[in-house]
């Protein structure tokens, strides 16, 4: 898998016309994320719009909810073709199950490939003490992370979302085929902002991560093409050292 494939640039926009600019400035970009803010306002416009670009497709919308409403979601969202889609591994055994079963439906019925589904282990803003003393989770941060990623695993997704501290653990337990997704990953150039648990794009390759979603490094630059290609060549310098 090249570099320009495993960057995920996020789509952290709030509306069609600033998300098509972006794509349109950093053509060399294969794979975007759509989020929350940017699906909300435009439902699956943006995605057709990336599709008609032959750009692959992240849908972060991190479904949490009761089985029967997570498998209705996946079966919609599984017919327009995305290649990711995020679900909370906290939703439970049974919410996992059915998303995966929905999934695989939801294509056929669409006649297109389904999505690789993907867990969220834990939200990469919260840090250790908020895990304790907010969600009151006794477990340890890394063991919570593996314990989740685990349990995604179990229950037939491909893959968990996991900052990238947690990586190398991940790697070491769950299957070799196992996507490791790893948002909050800042050069050292860049500001950390809202991300409490990250590393350098180098040092999560190093560590064995799959996919690195990038966002505001990228696109939030002075000149984006110019942060996107720094990124990728640091990329490119870690994998050749890893082998």
């Amino acid at each position: 898998m090249g570099v320009e494939q495993q960057i995920i640039v996020a789509l952290d926009v709030p509306d069609l016309k600033r998300a098509i600019a972006l794509v349109d400035q950093l053509p060399e970009v294969s794979f975007w994320k759509v989020g929350l803010e940017l699906f909300t306002s435009t439902g699956p416009n943006i995605l057709e719009v990336l599709k008609s670009r032959n750009k692959r497709i992240f849908l972060d919308l991190k479904f949490h909810d009761i089985p029967n409403t997570v498998a209705g979601a996946c079966r919609v969202v599984a017919g327009y073709g995305v290649d990711l889609l995020t679900i909370h591994a906290s939703a439970g055994r049974d919410a996992l199950k059915a998303a995966t079963e929905a999934a695989q439906t939801g294509a056929a019925q669409a006649g297109v490939k389904p999505p690789k589904l993907i867990a969220i282990a834990l939200l990469t803003s919260i840090s250790a003490r908020q895990l304790a003393f907010d969600l009151k989770i006794p477990l340890e941060l890394p063991e919570y992370a593996l314990e989740m990623a685990l349990l995604a695993q179990d229950a037939g997704l491909d893959g968990a979302v996991c900052s990238p501290q947690e990586v190398v653990q991940l790697r070491q337990t769950c299957a070799d085929n196992f996507l490791l997704v790893c948002p909050g990953v800042r050069p050292t150039w860049a500001d950390k902002g809202d991300q409490k648990r990250s590393l350098t794009p180098a040092q999560a390759i190093i560590a064995g991560a799959d996919y690195l979603v990038i966002g505001r490094p990228i696109t939030a630059a002075a000149e984006p093409q110019l942060a996107w290609e720094r990124i990728s060549e640091e990329i490119t310098m870690a994998i050749g050292n890893r082998q």
